[in-house]
């Protein structure tokens, strides 16, 4: 199948991509972005600790900065989605698995009205979710977090993978660490809308 490799109007779609830190998730986000014409959303965490002026070695040893932290996390993330008809973020349920890990909040959270809201919106047509699966070739250190190991990698992939199950939310699952059949696979499928 050839796909239009000069396409430029965007399209009317929110792509999600998920996968624990160190995935290659953001290089692929900047690819839609630029190839479809669609607003990139980045990472909100690294700007919640520029604000709080603080570090995620920090937030890990204090109970309730990390509860503050990861709620923040999860509405931000919401709220810059709305600003936005269409998009492609380079998160979406991440969040939950690293409150899960890291946390006493993903009880109150999975309550909440947005929490709710929010998985039925990735549950839509007009949403299309990539799992971007953890590779060692892909690991390396972003400069945010306090440490990178495989173990702490396929743990969050694992919470991930148990999210995504749980709640019955629709994705494509990307197993290869190659960039090259990573596109292939986002183009394929985004061709078809």
């Amino acid at each position: 199948m050839k796909v239009d490799l000069l396409r430029k109007e965007s399209l009317n779609v929110n792509v999600y991509l998920c996968g624990s830190h160190a995935s290659g998730k953001s290089t692929l986000a900047r690819y839609i972005s630029n190839k479809y014409n669609l607003p990139l959303l980045t990472e909100v965490a690294r700007s919640i600790l520029s604000e709080e002026e603080t570090t995620l070695k920090d937030i890990r040893v204090n109970i309730d900065k990390a509860n503050s932290f990861q709620e923040k996390v999860f509405l931000r993330q919401l709220e810059m989605e709305l600003k936005y008809d269409s998009f492609v973020s380079d998160r979406s349920i991440d969040c939950l698995a690293y409150t899960a890990n890291h946390t006493k909040v993903l009880s109150k959270i999975v309550k909440m009205p947005e929490y709710i809201e929010y998985i039925e919106k990735l549950k839509q047509k007009k949403s299309i979710l990539f799992f971007i699966r953890p590779a060692k070739e892909t690991l390396a250190a972003d400069g945010v977090r306090e440490e990178l190991s495989w173990e702490g990698v396929t743990v969050i992939d694992g919470m991930i993978k148990f999210i995504l199950e749980m709640n019955d939310i629709p994705y494509i699952q990307i197993n290869t660490a190659n960039m090259q059949e990573r596109i292939n696979i986002v183009d394929t499928i985004l061709s078809k809308i």
